[in-house]
């Protein structure tokens, strides 16, 4: 599932090289990804100009001149700049562009096209309850949204109205580098503690991000992230050394997801 890194990424390439292409037409093969009628849709998005794209959690904001495009990926997928004559084996949404350029979007297992007039954001209900982008939090952020919460660290980290933009990809890393348990208790962090794992959430999204993103992720051109396994320290990575000290990382259960942790850098006070 693309993550802050890669879609922080992928608004980067958007916002360099669609701002200003003039949409054509519109060509829907999975109508359930909208929150229109594909009538609706087409007629919205037709004869409007790309004017800049940004981004929110795992979400990607095209503002046209004509309102906005909301574009997630849910559990994968890719959007390639291309031409008709060089479309991608599998598509769900074509925007065709007046230069003979395209953009052809799949979801691998579900996704989103919205399309949500200029004034109406704030009432777009997938979006208008995100938190801030995990790359906007200081340590001081991190303090105000931990006060009086309840609950498990990794939770809330994973809770998208929380904080927006990291997921399960990244989050052990983050956890290892702040020397903290995916169980540990939200009241239970010291100012320290809040810093260091404010430290770690910048450190591990932008590393990831210089990359542009994860190496399963494509950008516009098909060309994958240079973000591979050897840039990820313990995620995924049951079984091997840690690389602070050498113990087992082990996979664990926390609540509905597992975990991989050094028992011995992240204990479980």
């Amino acid at each position: 599932m693309p993550e802050l890194p890669e879609v922080a990424s992928r608004a980067r390439q958007m916002n360099t090289e669609l701002r200003g292409k003039l949409i054509s037409g519109v060509e829907v093969v999975q109508p359930k990804c909208l929150n229109l009628s594909v009538e609706e849709f087409q007629s919205a998005l037709c004869g409007s100009s790309i004017q800049e794209v940004t981004y929110h959690g795992k979400w990607l904001f095209v503002h046209l001149n004509q309102g906005w495009l909301l574009l997630n990926l849910g559990m994968g997928g890719e959007i390639l700049l291309v031409t008709r004559s060089s479309l991608p084996e599998k598509y769900r949404l074509i925007l065709d562009f007046t230069d003979g350029s395209c953009l052809a979007i799949n979801f691998w297992w579900f996704g989103f096209a919205h399309f949500v007039a200029e004034n109406n954001l704030e009432h777009h209900k997938m979006t208008r309850k995100l938190g801030p982008n995990a790359l906007d939090l200081n340590t001081n952020d991190l303090k105000r949204l931990f006060q009086e919460r309840t609950g498990h660290l990794k939770s809330f980290l994973l809770d998208q109205s929380r904080i927006a933009g990291i997921g399960n990809a990244y989050i052990h890393d983050i956890l290892f580098l702040a020397q903290l348990h995916p169980l540990r208790s939200i009241k239970s962090l010291t100012d320290s503690e809040i810093e260091r794992l404010s430290n770690a959430i910048q450190t591990c999204l932008r590393a990831s991000l210089e990359k542009n993103g994860a190496f399963y992720e494509v950008d516009l051109h098909g060309w994958s992230g240079s973000f591979t396994m050897e840039d990820i320290l313990i995620g995924y990575k049951e079984g091997q050394p840690c690389p602070v000290c050498r113990t087992t990382i082990q996979k664990i259960k926390t609540g509905s997801t597992s975990s991989f942790i050094c028992p011995v850098c992240q204990p479980l006070l």
